[in-house]
């Protein structure tokens, strides 16, 4: 009897011990998601869509981000994935509109998103790589280039947006197409401005 005690004894301690160190090590990935979180959201206050840019860089990746390129780096991800949905659901309202004239509003939007696209990519490739040591001629060539490509992205997002606005939109494109055409690419010329706000804190002093 003695001896089943001891080990019921043991085996309660050690039930007790395992539970001790699930608890102490809980508060800890709660607390390192929760600095990451903090981090996100005083990086977005620099933007000019801060409550988009927390909304869309809090759930786009684990582990998240927790530097400032890293941050750039999701936001361009995040910008280009949001372009290419845009002409995706650009292309769809033609079909259902019947296709419309190859240069009229929509065909000219479904164009600009291709091309907002391909800059977002080329930028988060570029940040991707070595851009060398931070102050660095090299640094900033680099940088440079994933700001002039992220630039563009968003004039090619302006353009389409001016497009629609502009009084000959309605060639081969209803009101009601035109509105959600622009919709859906006010939240990515958001979600880009946002973008290149971040990309402007990637370097000394950040």
């Amino acid at each position: 009897m003695a001896g089943s005690g001891a080990r019921i004894l043991l085996a309660a301690l050690l039930l007790a011990f395992a539970a001790a160190a699930a608890s102490s090590s809980s508060p800890a990935k709660g607390g390192g998601a929760t600095a990451a979180t903090d981090f996100i959201r005083k990086s977005c206050r620099a933007t000019q869509y801060p409550s988009v840019c927390v909304q869309s860089l809090s759930s786009f990746s684990k582990p998240p981000p927790r530097s400032p390129r890293e941050l750039a780096r999701a936001a361009l991800s995040v910008s280009a994935d949001r372009a290419r949905s845009a002409s995706a659901y650009v292309g769809r309202l033609r079909g259902v509109a019947g296709g419309g004239p190859a240069k009229g509003p929509a065909g000219d939007c479904m164009e600009n998103m291709a091309d907002s696209v391909g800059h977002l990519r080329d930028a988060a490739r570029e940040l991707g790589s070595g851009l060398g040591r931070a102050g660095s001629a090299g640094f900033r060539w680099h940088l440079s280039n994933v700001q002039t490509w992220c630039s563009a992205a968003l004039t090619d997002e302006n353009t389409c947006l001016d497009g629609l606005s502009s009084s000959s939109s309605s060639r081969g494109a209803d009101a009601g197409t035109r509105a959600a055409i622009r919709s859906k690419v006010v939240e990515v010329a958001q979600v880009t401005s946002n973008a290149l706000a971040l990309v402007n804190r990637v370097g000394p002093g950040y």
